[in-house]
């Protein structure tokens, strides 16, 4: 049976409200590692408690010095590499793979998937958003904001006033063969980023963060293929995040690495 006939991979769908920043990046984490160390598969949607700045794993912690509007925001950084992203009036989502199966070998089609699931969802809403494709643009310095950034998988809206912005990115990590995708949609634009507009501001239309979770990883699992239940996070898997919050993503030291 090849790859492309293999039955749906079972996962488990949790759709979460707002917690703190430096917990929800433990729990990615966390994810990560179980499916690296267990086998599960797990897709994931939340929220952020207050406004925070995820900095990417390589960037430096003094730029963020660079970003007036983002100063009194909460600060933690990401495994994953790429730009700052200010979470606030967003939906994150995170995937995570084990390595037993064929998609965990094929990062471009995870992004693909997520992607392309989204940009349906957003047109049978009334929504025309696109990949970037050639609208990618590559600088000799990248800005301090991964939405300021282009790639062509990343996911695109025009408007008539505002032009074309980029609504939805993602980010990759590996561990022991197991693999975590995790990106953010921006619903509208916050404060804290008041140069970088969502959905709302592009659109006119304000989307519901849980409604659009469930059709979104409808879509999701339609084109991976995956199959979903619902469920809670276990808890000895909130313990370990807990722990690993306070360890790792709450401490300075993770934080001001670079």
């Amino acid at each position: 049976m090849t790859s492309t006939q293999r039955s749906p991979l079972r996962a488990t769908l949790l759709i979460e409200g707002a917690r703190q920043g430096a917990l929800q990046m433990a729990i990615d984490e966390v994810l990560l590692d179980d499916a690296a160390e267990r086998g599960n598969c797990w897709l994931r949607f939340y929220q952020w408690s207050e406004p925070t700045v995820s900095l990417g794993y390589f960037q430096a912690y003094a730029d963020r010095a660079h970003h007036a509007a983002s100063q009194a925001s909460a600060v933690v950084r990401r495994q994953t590499g790429g730009g700052a992203i200010v979470h606030d009036r967003e939906l994150t989502y995170c995937l995570a793979v084990p390595v037993a199966h064929p998609l965990a070998a094929d990062a471009t089609r995870l992004y693909d998937a997520v992607h392309q699931a989204l940009i349906e969802v957003l047109s049978a809403g009334g929504i025309a958003a696109t990949l970037c494709g050639d609208l990618a643009a590559h600088t000799e310095i990248a800005p301090f904001l991964c939405f300021q950034r282009r790639s062509p998988q990343d996911v695109v809206v025009g408007a008539a006033k505002i032009g074309t912005a980029k609504i939805c990115g993602s980010a990759q990590r590996r561990r022991r063969g197991a693999i975590l995708q995790h990106g953010s949609l921006v619903l509208a634009a916050s404060a804290a980023a008041p140069e970088l507009p969502g959905i709302e501001e592009l659109t006119g239309q304000s989307l519901a963060a849980t409604a659009l979770s469930k059709i979104w990883a409808d879509r999701i699992a339609a084109r991976l293929p995956l199959e979903l239940s619902g469920g809670v996070l276990p808890p000895q898997l909130e313990r370990e995040a807990e722990a690993r919050t306070v360890a790792k993503y709450a401490d300075s030291a993770w934080t001001r690495r670079r």
